[in-house]
Formats: structure tokens, C-alpha cells, sequence
């Protein structure tokens, strides 16, 4: 089954979140809040070690500059809340964090190399090893994260589904045509994005990173022209 691995990490995130809202309801707010501050951290860490794997930095300057504006001028992030907003009205919650939630858990699940590296995997050779893997660390994060920010986190999911489904199901349309370098380079720019939502996480600037999403194609559009 192609997207095995993408549905087992699906059901992880779910898994997780729903536990850690029920501790949610439980935690004073300074042990969320530390939770929270740390999770930040956390992602700020694995952005860097991502960033390092770039090889042409020119690549990573460009995709970012050029990617953020196409993204601003878009307002993915507007697209994105809208979404949020009309499931929390669907559900009737009343968290007020509930599409900073959603989408913080989406960057968080979704930025990192292990996605593409795993979703390329499974989709060339039908292994789901690094999808699994990913689905345990997955897990524990969602449970952080939700019991800081409720149960948005939950419904990050489905946007996982598309994107992660859509990485694999591309890799088997692809075949093994896309080299390692260019993979580095999509994974160097996915780094970034997490420093930028380590940032907003830990409100020490609010950055509207899901504009910065293109980013990630120009990347692969410059690796493919630049990089033999």
C-alpha cells in the first residue's frame, strides 16, 4: 500500500493529540507554557541542522526571497487560518489557539527532511521505514503540542495527508529522478521555515511562515538548473 506510512503517521498525530488535550485540561498554565517555550526550542534546533545541509547557498537565499514574496502576495497563511477557522466552527470548538494549532502542528510534521526523505521512500521503493519512524517521533511531539495548544492539533492531519500523500504519490510518479542534492537543498529550505516557526512559537517575532511554503518549489526548480 503506497501511502501505508503517510496513514500510520496520520494515526500517530491523532493518537497523540487527542492525549495530550486531555492533559491539556489538566496542566497549569506555567507547565504549558514551558512545554510550549521548549517545543520551540526544539524546532529552532532541528531548523538549523537542516539549514547546514545546503551546499549553494545562493539557492537557499534565492528560494527564500522569492518563494515568501509569491507566498505573501498569495496570503497563503489568510488561505490556511480561513481553513482553521471554518473547521473549528464545523466542530464548534471554542480554543481560541485552535488554528494556531492546526497549522503550527502541520509545519512542525511536515518540514522536516524525514517528510520528504520518507515520503520519496515509500513512494520509489515502497518501503515505509522512515514514515514510521517519523509517526513515533510524531506522536510524542503532537502530545507536547496539543497539550499546550488543544485540539487543533488533532485536525493537523489533514493538511498532512494532502502534503505527505502528495510527496509520496509524486515520488512514484517520478521514479528515482530526483537526486540527493536536490532533496538536500528542498530539506535546507524546509529548515529555515521551522527556525522561522521556532521564532513564532517562541514569540520572539511572529512570522507568517506559511507564506514562505513556495519557497520549498523554487528550491528544487534552482537544484534541478544549478546543480549537476
Amino acid at each position: 500500500m503506497i501511502l501505508f506510512g503517510t496513514i500510520v503517521n496520520a494515526g500517530a498525530i491523532v493518537a497523540g493529540s487527542l492525549l495530550g488535550y486531555f492533559f491539556h485540561s489538566k496542566l497549569p498554565q506555567r507547565i504549558a507554557k514551558i512545554i510550549f517555550q521548549a517545543i520551540g526550542l526544539f524546532t529552532i534546533y532541528i531548523g538549523i541542522v537542516m539549514t547546514m545541509k545546503s551546499s549553494q547557498i545562493l539557492i537557499l537565499i534565492f528560494s527564500m526571497v522569492l518563494g515568501s514574496a509569491l507566498g505573501e502576495w498569495i496570503d497563503i497563511d489568510q488561505y490556511i487560518n480561513r481553513f482553521g477557522d471554518w473547521v473549528k466552527g464545523k466542530i464548534k470548538s471554542e480554543h481560541e489557539t485552535f488554528s494556531e494549532g492546526m497549522v503550527t502542528a502541520f509545519l512542525l510534521f511536515c518540514m522536516g527532511s524525514m517528510t520528504i526523505l520518507g515520503a520519496f521512500e515509500e513512494g520509489t521503493m515502497g518501503k515505509s521505514n522512515l514514515l514510521i519512524a517519523k509517526s513515533v517521533m510524531d506522536g510524542f511531539s503532537s502530545l507536547a503540542l496539543a497539550s499546550a495548544l488543544g485540539i487543533g492539533v488533532t485536525f493537523s492531519v489533514i493538511p498532512l495527508l494532502i502534503f505527505q500523500g502528495g510527496l509520496t504519490l509524486l515520488a512514484a510518479w517520478l521514479g528515482n529522478q530526483m537526486p540527493t542534492p536536490v532533496i538536500d537543498e528542498m530539506s535546507a529550505v524546509g529548515g529555515l521555515i521551522l527556525v522561522g516557526l521556532g521564532f513564532s512559537i517562541m514569540e520572539i517575532k511572529k512570522i507568517k511562515v506559511v507564506n514562505m511554503l513556495p519557497a520549498l518549489v523554487f528550491a528544487i526548480v534552482f537544484a534541478y538548473l544549478f546543480i549537476k
